[in-house]
């Protein structure tokens, strides 16, 4: 066969690999997310559902191959998908999803919804409710019909980049980090924790207007949300007690409270989340 000949042949195939290759976040596979998940399911991975292939996903891997009669080389391949029967037979991008849907294409369409800041309650393989509603609100975000059916414009959009915060934040409190943002366990932590003792004093972490202030349920505890320029707003969960108050003007640094442990926390420490334009982003690329 000729060059030329071999080039077309392989043409289609390294055309599909890149249409149906879900994109990586942060450096994170949503294929790999999406095995792990069928792992988990199946008692073989205990780990994060984080996208990342380290020794306690190829363990697992290895497992299920040598569960399933195939050669235990930690590679996840066609002969690995297949062994996982229905879960591993729709790779991310060759079917419109909906309500019901499950499988491998639905864990990985949670995984890139969670990091462009839209987590559903869990990352399971199962487009239920919470997917549903992560799905509908990421497309208004993006400008798509909001009808809660991943096709291709929603493919499209989940491979671009992550938002990120277009301004400069200051530490609302000097504290090293707990959870960071990302992945915990078949969930998505979507700010970071600030480890401080009960009472150390919260910032504001810009200049803005206070949005909200006082007590939300949802784990949330006592809360203040700061309005920004160019669609940010911060958040500062969990205070002890609350020093702004709604509609007041605050510059960086101005205090909005205390770190405290109400709501939904195990201990004293501040959740501080960073939204842009409703979408969760990461607050530590914002922060110096």
């Amino acid at each position: 066969m000729s060059v030329c000949r071999l080039k077309l042949t392989l043409l289609p195939l390294v055309l599909a690999a890149l249409l149906f290759a879900p994109s990586a976040s942060a450096g994170r596979d949503a294929g790999l997310a999406a095995l792990q998940v069928a792992l988990q399911s199946r008692g073989l991975y205990a780990g994060s559902i984080d996208g990342v292939k380290g020794p306690a996903t190829t363990r697992a891997i290895k497992r299920f191959q040598l569960r399933v009669h195939l050669t235990p080389d930690g590679v996840a391949g066609p002969s690995t998908r297949e062994a996982l029967g229905h879960y591993g037979r729709h790779l991310f991008g060759t079917r419109p999803l909906t309500r019901g849907a499950t499988g491998w294409d639905v864990a990985a369409l949670q995984f890139l919804l969670a990091w462009h800041g839209f987590p559903s309650s869990t990352i399971d393989g199962g487009l239920g409710d919470h997917t549903e509603r992560a799905l509908r609100r990421f497309q208004h975000w993006a400008g798509l019909t909001a009808d809660g059916v991943a096709g291709a414009t929603t493919f499209a959009a989940l491979r671009r980049p992550p938002a990120s915060c277009p301004i400069s934040l200051a530490w609302p409190v000097d504290a090293p980090v707990g959870d960071p943002f990302g992945p915990r366990g078949n969930r998505f932590h979507a700010g970071i924790d600030l480890i401080a003792p009960s009472g150390t004093p919260v910032g504001a972490a810009a200049s803005g207007r206070v949005a909200y202030a006082g007590w939300l349920a949802g784990g949330w505890g006592n809360l203040v949300v700061v309005a920004h320029a160019d669609g940010v707003r911060t958040m500062y969960a969990h205070l002890s007690s609350i020093s702004a108050r709604l509609g007041q003007r605050v510059g960086a640094g101005t205090r909005l409270g205390a770190v405290g442990a109400t709501g939904d926390a195990t201990g004293p420490h501040l959740h501080f989340e960073v939204r842009v334009r409703g979408a969760a982003v990461d607050p530590r690329l914002a922060l110096p």
